[in-house]
């Protein structure tokens, strides 16, 4: 899976989630977010199951300007699949999960003090 164009050329803290969306850099958009170095992106997942190594691709290839990359998966913290843990630790990416709203507020404070890190955000209602 390829990067889709991003939606900010940037990188922006989360300024809001809910809705179905986020809103970030004074914009806001509708579904689920990839924040990388190079950029905030939509992505397709829309709940925990659809995560994979697949849906993570776009991080996986910025794997060498990450220290982190987060998971926010949805309302509820769950534990990504044991296949996706594995291969992201096989290509050195150290992956924390946690609920979307824990994973927002955390990818701030680590942005804000400008450390490497991405996040992978499913949108909430």
């Amino acid at each position: 899976m390829s990067a889709p164009p991003a939606c900010y050329p940037g990188r922006a803290p989360i300024d809001a989630y809910g809705n179905g969306g986020f809103r970030f850099a004074g914009m806001s958009h509708r579904g689920s977010i990839l924040c990388l170095p190079s950029g905030i992106y939509a992505w397709p997942p829309t709940r925990a199951d659809d995560i994979s190594l697949d849906t993570l691709q776009p991080a996986l290839t910025e794997r060498d300007a990450l220290g982190l990359l987060l998971i926010g998966t949805g309302r509820t913290g769950l534990l990504p699949a044991r296949d996706l843990r594995r291969g992201c630790a096989e290509l050195g990416v150290v992956v924390e999960a946690m609920d979307t709203g824990a994973a927002c507020r955390t990818y701030n404070v680590l942005l804000a003090e400008a450390r490497p890190v991405a996040a992978a955000l499913i949108a909430v209602e």
